[in-house]
């Protein structure tokens, strides 16, 4: 095992599928998991992890902080495509893959487990299922990533933020991480602007709308929610995508979309 992982929640594979049915892995196969570790690395802000085009040999399983995937246009300006939360695979499907078709970067300071990609295939090979949760993972990005488009096509701008916010809130409460109402997000206006196709400047006056309709408040890398059901109507927002586990779902919701 390698250094910094611990016994029961300290793990550093504790928040891999919390929330998401992490329930149905066996004991023997979350030791498995944590014993798949490689090594740990900490990477500062702002810090490229992972280029395009160039071969990988792990994937990493983020631990702490906050990581994004990004392409940049021929005008130089970035686009977050995702971005990953604690317990999430960021480059698994570069297993199969071997080479990433977009960037992989660090948004704070971060920790990532690391996975040679021998030792996933012998773990897929001695550990089905947990083969097939390691593949329910993938999906799930793909899941999500279904959703960016459909807040990229047809929500406006205030619905963009709003979907946004309401995303990364219900993946953080999933693995432990808020209540439903606060989240740190330590995020710069120009990132919301990168992750929902909006200017700066849109974002900012979008911020003070649901700042005065007492929905939102975003300040200082913190979410505070004032108003969950008008969020998620603004977001028409719907975490079925997200696949929950039963247990982690809230004891009253209201469907915004897709009745």
């Amino acid at each position: 095992m390698p250094e910094g992982a611990q016994d029961g929640g300290g793990m550093l594979t504790s928040r891999f599928l919390m929330g998401r049915h992490r329930e149905d892995l066996s004991e023997h196969e979350l030791e498995a998991l944590e014993r798949a570790v490689g090594s740990v690395t900490t990477y500062a802000a702002r810090e490229e992890l992972v280029h395009h085009g160039t071969e990988i040999h792990h994937s990493m399983l983020l631990v702490e902080g906050f990581v994004c995937r990004y392409m940049d246009g021929l005008d130089g300006h970035r686009q977050l495509v995702a971005l990953h939360v604690p317990g999430d695979f960021v480059d698994l499907h570069g297993f199969p893959l071997k080479r990433l078709d977009h960037d992989i970067a660090s948004l704070t300071e971060v920790k990532v487990a690391n996975f040679p990609h021998p030792d996933l295939s012998r773990l897929i090979v001695q550990h089905p299922n947990l083969g097939r949760m390691l593949w329910f993972s993938t999906l799930l990005d793909a899941a999500m990533h279904r959703e960016w488009i459909f807040r990229l096509g047809r929500l406006g701008a205030i619905g963009r933020v709003a979907h946004f916010f309401a995303e990364v809130g219900r993946r953080l409460q999933m693995v432990g991480l808020s209540d439903g109402s606060l989240f740190p997000l330590p995020l710069h206006q120009s990132d919301l602007a990168e992750a929902c196709g909006i200017t700066t400047v849109h974002v900012n006056r979008v911020l003070r709308d649901l700042r005065e309709r007492k929905v939102v408040n975003f300040k200082a890398g913190e979410v505070v929610v004032h108003d969950i059901l008008a969020l998620h109507a603004l977001a028409e927002f719907d975490d079925r995508y997200l696949y929950p586990s039963a247990a982690t779902q809230p004891e009253a919701k209201e469907k915004r979309r897709h009745p």
